[in-house]
């Protein structure tokens, strides 16, 4: 990580809370109490030095207070960041990134995937402030990508924190599936072992995260991000859905000029842009592109060109709420859409979860997801939900899933609870009606601390 030494105040420091709207983030200003308000009171033991930025949780330390300021917190403003996206939409790169450090200091980080994201390392560098570099080691990536890592660490002097996939995880898939199955079955399942889970078990440490994402890498799945919006994929250290930002700083860049960028700022490259690479990822999944061909014509080449994504962008494909019908529409083209796909799942009909509300004693206990493939809050839990649906295979609880929109809904409000998408529900071995989730927490921890409470 690049080190530097922390700005420092002993009076202010500006914290983040979470607002009651998604996308609204309150600011809280530390300051003095009156010394009349002092006086035998007890408080949070504020530390002797307050760091800029966000701070991360105080320890629940008390302390009598004596000849010490008191410390108080008022509420100074909230922060809209479809607001703050318009007003930096014609921003540079330099003074997004700074806003992005600015705001959130060590808990926020830039994702590094090896290619031209060394700009936004560049850019960070820029602006003078510390900042830290995580990246995504698969397991398959290209020699060159690798040696690449190591002369950017040295090229900057900083220590890169690096992810990789759980071996058991990837030693399952590839005992079951061989070792190239994303040929014959697509490349969704590999990439959530390789790619996405290591990147929700780093985004957990951080309110925020940075990507080198631009609007012109693919039009049929890019073309419409922000500069900085709040990431409803995953969730940050405070858990819940809207407690990670993410900023697209060079989102309006085109391609070209970031390329004019690193020549002239003379910084490290991949050296397998100079062999046809443009978009680079994992070595079996990434090939040179022909003159005229689009990037990401590069990736995944054998698959359906309207919506390469990996899943680490997964709510760049936007659903068309309005129908209800669960459609997909990717650059104006409707395709349809369900999610939570895998054989861990099992799907309900009305019947069938009909039957299980009858049921007094069940065989297992079941976890069913109520949801609608159009919710992006659905979107956002499905590798979590499917994660979890695999943990608990042969352990004796069931994994469902009820579609509850549309004709459904009605049904789904009065016998089962439903509320909002997603809402996931308990039904317990030997209790007729299904206990509702009370959290907004849907990691897998969350999630089993939940089952193995009631099991």
């Amino acid at each position: 990580m690049a080190s530097a030494s922390a700005i420092s105040s002993p009076t202010i420091v500006h914290s983040e809370r979470r607002g009651r709207q998604i996308g609204t983030v309150k600011l809280f200003e530390i300051v003095a109490a009156p010394a009349d308000a002092r006086i035998g009171r007890r408080r949070w033991a504020a530390p002797p030095v307050l760091a800029a930025g966000p701070p991360r949780k105080r320890e629940s330390v008390a302390a009598t207070v004596t000849d010490a300021p008191a410390v108080v917190e008022k509420v100074i403003g909230e922060v809209n960041y479809e607001e703050l996206a318009k007003e930096m939409e014609h921003a540079s790169p330099l003074a997004i990134m700074d806003r992005a450090l600015q705001m959130f200091g060590n808990d926020i980080a830039i994702a590094f995937s090896g290619a031209e994201d060394v700009a936004l390392i560049e850019y960070a560098r820029l602006t003078g402030r510390p900042f830290r570099v995580f990246s995504l080691d698969t397991g398959r990536l290209n020699p060159e990508t690798y040696q690449f890592f190591d002369a950017v660490e040295k090229h900057y002097g900083i220590r890169i924190e690096y992810m990789f996939p759980d071996a058991i995880e990837v030693q399952a898939l590839v005992r079951s599936k061989g070792l190239f199955s994303f040929y014959e079955d697509g490349h969704q399942e590999c990439c959530r072992v390789r790619k996405v889970r290591p990147l929700r078990r780093a985004l957990k440490g951080f309110r925020a995260w940075i990507t080198g994402q631009r609007k012109d890498q693919s039009p049929g799945t890019r073309a419409n991000i922000p500069v900085v919006q709040v990431d409803l994929s995953f969730e940050g250290l405070d858990g819940g859905a809207g407690s990670l930002i993410k900023w697209n700083p060079v989102a309006n860049v085109e391609g070209k000029d970031i390329w004019n960028f690193l020549r002239t700022m003379d910084v490290p490259v991949n050296p397998l842009h100079s062999q046809g690479y443009v978009s680079i990822g994992c070595e079996p999944c990434t090939r040179p592109v022909l003159p005229g061909q689009h990037e990401r014509e590069g990736r995944w080449w054998w698959e359906d060109a309207k919506a390469k994504e990996c899943g680490l962008h997964k709510a760049n494909i936007t659903h068309d709420v309005g129908n209800g019908k669960g459609t997909v529409a990717v650059n104006g083209v409707s395709h349809s859409a369900d999610i939570f796909n895998t054989r861990a799942i099992v799907g309900l009909t009305r019947t069938g979860i009909e039957n299980l509300l009858k049921l007094e004693n069940r065989k297992e206990p079941w976890l069913v997801v109520l949801y609608a493939p159009w919710c992006q809050f659905c979107q956002a839990m499905e590798s979590s939900y499917v994660e979890l649906a695999e943990k608990l295979h042969g352990t004796g609880v069931k994994v469902g899933k009820f579609r509850a929109d549309g004709d459904q809904k009605p049904f789904a409000k009065e016998e089962l609870q439903l509320g909002s998408f997603p809402t996931i529900l308990f039904f317990p071995k030997h209790t007729s009606r299904p206990i509702k989730y009370p959290s907004e927490r849907r990691d897998v921890d969350s999630l089993l601390s939940f089952i193995n409470a009631l099991r």
